[in-house]
């Protein structure tokens, strides 16, 4: 692997560019006609639609970062709909609010929805890829610079039998390393992070903030790979990405209310670049929402956190992609099979 490529380039290109369409096409967003699985006529386009009260359930940690300003712009009545947000530690208390009917759209983690899409038999669709891959190689090992160099040594990392362990095979099967590593398993990032604390020559995955306040405490450690650059580099034009977290709404939700889905991907987007542009300003934001509980890990977290409001084709191709690399090491994981294109809200034409 060449470790001087520019790998942080087309990161970048990603965001801006789904940002750029999202936000220049204001609560139409990316292509100019409506959303392809809601089934709206222009007739019902043409008066203003009554506002809506929507239920957003989310989780602490990075797949929320993106929504403080918007968050912070409804709590001050500044959208066009109300938004009730509830902020969970983890995914088995988001995922039934949205089965039950209690929440209209939720931040889950990306198999978490292609799982509920396959339990409800296709009553949620995806609706925006909000976070990419958040995983990063961390050690005190001098001699580890790129992902090759992992070759020969053994990695602690957390997330056996899930999406960790599977990502992490992916790539070093892509690599050609994969029967020259050792992955030793913890049920914490905490204890990987006593492991390095430990023996700084260690080689451990951490995802964010716990990378971040990690090297914040052990001055010995850096973090020289990003995953989310290295899966960049094997997917090459497929468009397939590293992707932690999704939004997902209730298919009868977004028919019933197009405008408010589309209003809140607008304010997404915006959130999103307003987060990625300023992550000082918006620490403490970060903090008050209880997403992460300290101000400054969140600042210095949140360019590692690649927090994304990517739509359309481009979310389509990159969560296909990589869902298909989960269903190829353990189809279980991705609730049996894979999404059909119902579960894709695009635009007709985008």
């Amino acid at each position: 692997m060449n470790g001087n490529m520019h790998r942080p380039i087309s990161r970048r290109a990603f965001l801006g560019g789904s940002l750029v369409a999202l936000l220049g096409l204001g609560l139409v967003g990316c292509g100019g006609s409506q959303p392809a699985s809601s089934g709206e006529s222009s007739a019902t386009t043409a008066a203003t639609p009554e506002a809506v009260s929507v239920r957003v359930a989310s989780l602490k940690g990075p797949t929320s970062i993106g929504l403080v300003q918007f968050m912070d712009q409804a709590n001050s009545g500044k959208t066009e709909n109300s938004y009730e947000f509830s902020i969970s530690g983890s995914p088995d208390e988001v995922t039934p609010k949205l089965i039950s009917g209690d929440a209209d759209i939720a931040l889950v983690p990306s198999n978490a929805a292609s799982v509920l899409y396959n339990k409800t038999k296709g009553a949620v669709e995806v609706i925006d890829i909000n976070t990419l891959g958040v995983l990063n190689v961390v050690t005190g090992d001098a001699t580890v610079k790129t992902f090759d160099d992992l070759a020969g040594k053994t990695i602690y990392l957390t997330g056996k039998g899930a999406t960790p362990e599977y990502s992490m095979n992916y790539l070093l099967g892509q690599a050609g390393i994969k029967d020259q590593v050792t992955l030793e398993f913890k049920s914490e990032a905490t204890e990987v992070v006593s492991v390095l604390a430990s023996d700084p020559t260690a080689v451990g995955i951490l995802p964010e903030p716990f990378k971040t306040a990690a090297l914040a405490k052990n001055s010995a450690l850096a973090s020289p790979v990003d995953l989310t650059d290295v899966w960049d580099e094997f997917a090459g034009e497929s468009g397939s990405k590293l992707i932690t977290g999704v939004t997902v709404v209730r298919k009868e939700f977004a028919e019933q209310n197009p405008q408010a889905v589309l209003e809140f991907l607008s304010g997404h987007a915006a959130s999103v670049e307003a987060v990625n542009a300023d992550p000082a300003t918006w620490a403490q934001a970060v903090v008050d929402a209880g997403i992460v509980d300290s101000a400054a890990v969140a600042g210095k977290a949140i360019p590692g956190c690649h927090i994304v409001c990517t739509t359309g084709d481009d979310m389509k191709k990159a969560l296909s992609g990589y869902l298909k690399v989960l269903f190829d090491a353990d189809a279980s994981s991705v609730g049996g099979a894979l999404p059909a294109d119902d579960f894709y809200y695009v635009r007709q034409g985008a």
